[in-house]
């Protein structure tokens, strides 16, 4: 399966565990690929509201793009929605953290699993807050 299926795979598995929870939850056509600011996901309930940026990582750590987190912020901010990252750290499970608590580097952003288990929280822990 191509990054790009897998990807499209993680979006999809994330929307269906957010609707399991009570959350209104769609995919955004188009995302990644359009030039104009987006997301991955909207979901949200009477309460929270979110635009939510997903990744998948094979690794221990997943970088993340300046440009790409910038934008996302920016689009998030225009909708008045909080921005949410969401890392599937494969075999490990499903991370989610404010894109402020992301390390930043040379050329972006990166959370280590180690750090975003102290930072973020799991999917459970967070629809539970």
């Amino acid at each position: 399966m191509g990054n790009k299926k897998r990807g499209t795979a993680a979006e999809r598995e994330l929307l269906h565990m957010f609707w399991d929870e009570g959350y209104a939850c769609c995919r955004v056509a188009g995302s990644g690929s359009i030039p104009e600011p987006s997301c991955d996901l909207l979901a949200g309930n009477s309460i929270e509201k979110m635009a939510i940026e997903v990744k998948l990582s094979r690794e221990t750590t997943k970088y993340l793009k300046k440009d790409q987190m910038d934008e996302f912020k920016k689009f998030a901010d225009m909708f008045g929605l909080s921005p949410i990252v969401a890392i599937k750290f494969v075999r490990k499970g499903w991370w989610l953290i404010n894109p402020k608590q992301l390390t930043k580097t040379n050329k972006g952003y990166s959370i280590s699993l180690e750090d975003i288990k102290k930072k973020g929280l799991s999917f459970d822990d967070f629809i539970r807050q």
